[in-house]
């Protein structure tokens, strides 16, 4: 794909959310806090906005929710990620795999 840049965290945050299974926007953001611990809060209009754009760029796109989703009165958009959406959290990983290849050859982390 050539992509040179970086996503935005809270982007890449949102796709690898994505990765595994297709998910409505509450559970994108509880699944980022729990895994950040913490420290990545998608308020509704971030993720919303978020969602948006990584649509309009071809990366997720809303679905149909899953058989054995449970109604909660509403009805929540779900959403999955593309196969160019894959492509492009796959880049992001390697790239980020890079920074700490070079963190531990410089024996800043060990592992």
């Amino acid at each position: 794909m050539g992509r040179k840049t970086s996503l935005k965290p809270h982007w890449f945050q949102i796709l690898l959310a994505l990765a595994d299974r297709d998910q409505h926007g509450l559970a994108i953001m509880k699944e980022v806090l729990d895994r950040t611990g913490g420290e990545m809060h998608l308020w509704p209009g971030m993720l919303y906005g978020a969602l948006k754009q990584l649509a309009s760029r071809g990366w997720v796109c809303e679905c149909e929710p899953p058989a054995d989703a449970e109604s909660g009165g509403g009805r929540p958009r779900y959403y999955r990620i593309t196969d160019e959406g894959r492509s492009v959290l796959v880049a992001e990983v390697r790239r980020l795999e890079g920074y700490v290849e070079a963190a531990r050859a410089k024996l800043l982390v060990e592992g």
